[in-house]
């Protein structure tokens, strides 16, 4: 059964220019965007302000993964710029998903905390590497992270399409699904291990789905966009 989706595109890019350059392209086709590492680095949180001066919502993915307390005001800084989802690595643990929590609470009450399960860059034999022991299903290392963010209620989740269903299943609206590595159909599957199309991503309760390079490396991103809406309806 599918749920309404809400589509972010990524603004992978290194200045406020070519991000906003890219928000005023695209215009009313999407009102949700990704600021990540590399333009949170390269401008600061002058450019998630930026954004929202244009009219649209920030999803701030800097995938905290530290002590407690350094997490908590992490997390209570980046909300009280206005941000709408902030990530955290499930992995950091228990107390470190609970201070995540509170961190935003304290500033925002709408800032939503959504803790990455494993990235869509990786299968089984990589996330074996990275765990130091065998890593025979992916599902279950994504359902073993979703039940520590649950646990603490953290609001929701990131994670692969092909899981996200199972997510959904086991959770039912107590966490909801952020799918990256979203490729439109017949898209090249680039650095991306684990990918979906919108529609699939829709299909299996996806409530956002992350558009990267499926747009904004486009020959038109407008043209993307559309395709991305289309598939979506």
């Amino acid at each position: 059964m599918t749920t309404r989706v809400v589509p972010i595109v990524a603004l992978d890019v290194d200045s406020t220019v070519a991000a906003l350059r890219m928000v005023d392209d695209l215009g009313d086709l999407t009102r949700f965007y990704k600021v990540g590492s590399e333009l949170f680095a390269a401008a600061g949180p002058d450019v998630v302000r930026a954004i929202q001066d244009r009219g649209a919502s920030v999803f701030l993915d800097l995938k905290f993964h530290d002590i407690p307390n350094t997490v908590r005001g992490a997390v209570r800084s980046a909300a009280s710029l206005g941000a709408r989802i902030l990530t955290v690595h499930a992995s950091g643990g228990r107390a470190m998903l609970a201070a995540a929590v509170e961190g935003a609470r304290e500033v925002a009450s709408d800032c939503e905390i959504f803790a990455v399960t494993v990235l869509t860059s990786l299968d089984n034999r990589a996330l074996s590497v990275a765990w130091g022991r065998p890593v025979s299903s992916m599902q279950d290392e994504v359902l073993r992270l979703a039940q520590l963010a649950n646990d603490e209620r953290v609001h929701g989740v990131v994670c692969g399409g092909a899981e996200a269903a199972l997510v959904k299943e086991r959770f039912g609206g107590a966490l909801a699904t952020l799918v990256p590595g979203v490729r439109l159909p017949g898209g090249d599957r680039q650095d991306q291990a684990r990918v979906v199309s919108p529609r699939q991503a829709a299909d299996a309760g996806a409530r956002y789905v992350v558009l990267g390079r499926a747009v904004t490396a486009a020959k038109s991103p407008r043209d993307a966009m559309s395709e991305v809406l289309s598939d979506l309806s």
